[in-house]
């Protein structure tokens, strides 16, 4: 009897795909040959490749949130204190393939295809929740404040996945968070 995949094998397989190749080559047939199983395994655990890609968007926040979690050992009176918290985990080398799909998917977002559309803004909101348990203060203040680390952190690794580590350490610092 041949091994049997569990659900969690099959999704880390897709995020390693993904990561590898990007979101638009993730396909159930390449993922099926990547992981040397039936594609008709990936459907019983994934029913449409939005399922799919839904989870790995999941995943891959759900791995950004467990090491930045370790960053945020206190909480930040403002964006500009959890942005520095942050910045130094978030330009390791390790987080580039990363979050260059988490851009594929606010581009394919931004230009309004589904599930990505959907998905993202989705995720945008949740990160803006969950940024906010690591700030003191009101509701109001905490949630602007989220807002604000997220706009910042979002713009330099953007700077930094396009113009390069150089141009994005020379805008933190700029900023006042490196």
């Amino acid at each position: 009897m041949g091994h049997k995949h569990t659900k969690e094998e099959i999704l880390d397989g897709a995020l390693a795909a993904a990561l590898d190749d990007g979101l638009s080559k993730l396909t159930f047939g390449r993922l099926a040959k990547r992981l040397g199983i039936n594609d008709r395994t990936i459907v019983y655990y994934f029913p449409s490749k939005d399922a799919l890609i839904s989870d790995v968007l999941v995943a891959m926040g759900l791995g950004v949130q467990e090491m930045l979690a370790e960053a945020f050992t206190a909480p930040a009176s403002d964006h500009i204190t959890l942005v520095r918290a942050a910045w130094p985990v978030l330009q390791q080398p390790a987080t580039e393939k990363i979050f260059a799909l988490f851009f594929e998917a606010n581009g394919l977002a931004a230009s309004g295809i589904e599930p990505y559309r959907s998905l993202v803004t989705e995720l945008v909101a949740a990160w803006i929740a969950w940024t906010a348990d690591f700030i003191d203060g009101s509701d109001q203040h905490r949630l602007a404040e989220a807002e604000a680390a997220i706009a910042i952190v979002d713009g330099l690794l953007l700077v930094r996945l396009l113009a390069g580590k150089d141009s994005a350490a020379r805008a933190a610092q700029r900023l006042g968070v490196s």
